[in-house]
């Protein structure tokens, strides 16, 4: 079977922020995407054919909604905060503990899934540096990688253009929104398109990709 024909279910967290809005948005325009469950601790307040949704209140508590985790061939964690203003205890627990609890569930449900986690340009895979949320990020993609599942895939992009329709634009896109057609010219290779991050994940799940951290360039390379 040709693996690019092959349509694929996606689970999507974050999708009541601006990277996962625009990745559910991407899916459900996509031929190759059957079914999105999006997980959000919120409703998005949206209906289309091809989505369903999930409300969590607690991603460390998911027993009740394992079953309808199951029967899905990837998962696009988008979800996350800004270290600005937390600790490296509470950073840590929002970045790496909730992240590991929802891949943990996803694998032991679906262990033939690809997982697709976004974490960002300057990611520290040593877990050394000095920036703390660079390391944090960086312990979690690497123990995301240990676990067990098809495929899993570390998105770092930068700066991101958004979908059309988009809503859910964060507060620092209002003040730095402006700059990206002007960083696209002087520096393509910084900037990226929600819907470039979107096919590239896309793509990971049904071709595949030779590296598991992928940079801006790659992210926009695979998504073209």
């Amino acid at each position: 079977m040709n693996a690019e024909l092959t349509k694929i279910k996606v689970i999507i967290t974050g999708a009541t922020g601006m990277v996962g809005e625009g990745v559910m948005l991407e899916c459900l325009e996509n031929a190759l995407v059957e079914r999105v469950l999006i997980v959000n601790r919120k409703p998005y307040g949206m209906t289309h054919p091809k989505l369903k949704e999930v409300l969590v209140k607690d991603f460390m508590k998911l027993e009740e909604v394992r079953d309808q985790l199951s029967g899905y061939d990837a998962c696009f964690y988008c979800a996350g905060v800004s270290s600005l203003g937390r600790s490296e205890e509470e950073y840590t627990h929002v970045t790496y503990d909730v992240t590991m609890n929802f891949a943990k569930t996803l694998v032991a449900v679906n262990p033939e899934m690809v997982f697709v986690f976004v974490t960002g340009a300057g990611t520290d895979g040593t877990e050394k540096g000095k920036l703390m949320w660079a390391r944090v990020k960086g312990r979690t993609e690497n123990a995301l990688t240990r676990l067990g599942f098809r495929g899993a895939y570390n998105f770092r992009p930068g700066l991101m253009k958004p979908m059309p329709g988009q809503r859910k634009l964060n507060k620092y896109f209002w003040l730095i929104g402006w700059m990206i057609p002007l960083v696209k010219m002087a520096a393509p290779n910084y900037v990226s398109t929600l819907r470039d991050v979107g096919v590239a994940m896309i793509r990971c799940v049904t071709v595949g990709y030779g590296k598991q951290v992928l940079e801006i360039r790659d992210i926009n390379s695979l998504g073209k």
